[in-house]
């Protein structure tokens, strides 16, 4: 997932070149949301059929029936986690540097720890503060003693915040779902919901690309972004989110900015300064740190 994400980040800066951001974003979204849909009807006939009750069929398939409850639940996180976020995701990187970017993203475990703790869902330890501690001197250290920023840079840093608080709310919201449901079906359903809401709002990004010369580079990159960035990587993140919690997931997160960096300074020419380099080192200590200090979900009766 973090190799996945990582280098997700250069692949789709280069591809806006020749395509609108927002006009990627819906159409990657589009793509995302009919293999999840196709997936996961697919999964629903067949483990009809078998009514399999593997682990490993439960990330496709679980037979509980979806309530009416469980679609405004999907609706929430169609709205916040796959419309909302999306956009400001996009804007943001469109705006600032990968580097930044990926490193302010880097914050969504604090965020998430502090919400999940708050409403019960994992005990954090010390160390696992100390760690998403070290992980924020890090993100400081590349934001904060960055090169003198570009125009717009400042809008993207504050939409990618903005964009990490909506995949917190997200995360945690998507979670309770998923004791019950598969992970590709939650996934799938709030995205097509939320790119059903994105795609209009995208229109006139997308009318006014021109389609017809988007090279094959480009488009592979649409391909890419869609099948692995959300498809399998999103599918990786829940299952992980329902096995281990919300919190320790999240952690892991705090890799992607490595990857992105050694990949934007490859493809994208991006420059590794010294503050950088101390800002990574921080990150990685503060995910062994967390390593060691694990969080303990906290198993719910129905759980």
């Amino acid at each position: 997932m973090t190799l996945i994400w990582g280098t997700n980040y250069s692949i789709v800066k280069r591809a806006f070149v020749q395509i609108d951001p927002q006009a990627f974003n819906a159409s990657r979204m589009i793509i995302a949301s009919a293999v999840f849909l196709a997936i996961s009807g697919i999964a629903r006939a067949g483990g009809r059929s078998r009514q399999s009750t593997s682990a490993t069929a439960s990330i496709f398939f679980t037979p509980d029936r979806i309530t009416g409850r469980d679609w405004l639940a999907l609706a929430g996180l169609g709205i916040v986690g796959h419309a909302a976020y999306q956009y400001l995701f996009i804007g943001g990187l469109a705006r600032t540097s990968v580097s930044n970017s990926s490193l302010l993203l880097a914050a969504t475990p604090v965020l998430i720890a502090l919400l999940s703790a708050a409403f019960g869902q994992d005990r954090i330890s010390r160390l696992h503060w100390l760690g998403i501690g070290m992980s924020l001197v890090g993100i400081y250290l590349v934001v904060g003693h960055a090169a003198p920023p570009q125009k717009g840079s400042r809008t993207g840093d504050a939409m990618m915040l903005a964009a990490v608080c909506c995949w917190a709310l997200y995360t945690l919201g998507a979670r309770q779902l998923m004791l019950r449901h598969s992970p590709v079906g939650v996934t799938g359903f709030s995205m097509a919901i939320g790119t059903l809401i994105y795609v209009p709002l995208a229109y006139r990004n997308i009318a006014a690309t021109d389609w017809v010369h988007v090279s094959r580079g480009a488009w592979l990159a649409v391909l890419y972004s869609a099948l692995f960035a959300l498809c399998v990587a999103y599918t990786i993140w829940y299952m992980a989110v329902r096995e281990i919690g919300s919190a320790r997931t999240s952690v892991y997160s705090n890799l992607v900015p490595i990857v992105a960096m050694l990949t934007a300074v490859v493809f994208l020419g991006e420059t590794i300064t010294a503050a950088r380099l101390a800002g990574a080192a921080a990150v990685l200590l503060g995910v062994a740190l967390t390593r060691v200090g694990k969080t303990a979900p906290i198993v719910c009766p129905e759980e």
